[in-house]
């Protein structure tokens, strides 16, 4: 079964969520959460982290991922791990995989014509509110 993972990247004061603008399919032109393929073999926090410094300059010196889920879609054969982060500091974004951008928080990522994956971003989102001091402050 094919592992993936996505990475929600908070600013450091904890208002801003790390977004891409897909340049290609699945979900061209939605934004999204960066991440990428779990090699195999390959722990899935590695995985995270390494995923995490290739589409946005950011390691692990920067940010404490947490695993928040995982979604398993067996018909796809596939899952996709969700991890949450805020960082240390200010730090610099770049890549050129995909435009990177900060979003507000208050937006409507349930809004499947704007974002990638059929809701699943607003899900992830309510979960970090619910759990924010264990994911951010213990």
């Amino acid at each position: 079964m094919q592992g993936y993972n996505v990475i929600l990247l908070f600013n450091e004061v904890y208002n801003k969520l790390l977004m891409c603008i897909r340049k290609k399919e699945p979900y061209k032109g939605l934004r999204n959460l960066v991440g990428g393929k779990i090699e195999p073999n390959e722990n899935p926090l590695d995985a995270a982290y390494r995923e995490l410094h290739e589409e946005t300059g950011v390691t692990q010196k920067d940010v404490v991922l947490k695993h928040l889920m995982t979604f398993t879609y067996p018909l796809s054969n596939c899952y996709v791990e969700a991890y949450a982060g805020k960082l240390n500091c200010s730090t610099e974004v770049f890549g050129d995989e995909n435009d990177l951008y900060w979003s507000d928080l208050g937006c409507d990522f349930f809004d499947i014509s704007k974002y990638a994956g059929e809701g699943n971003i607003g899900h992830m989102l309510e979960l970090v509110k619910q759990q924010e001091k264990e994911l951010f402050y213990l």
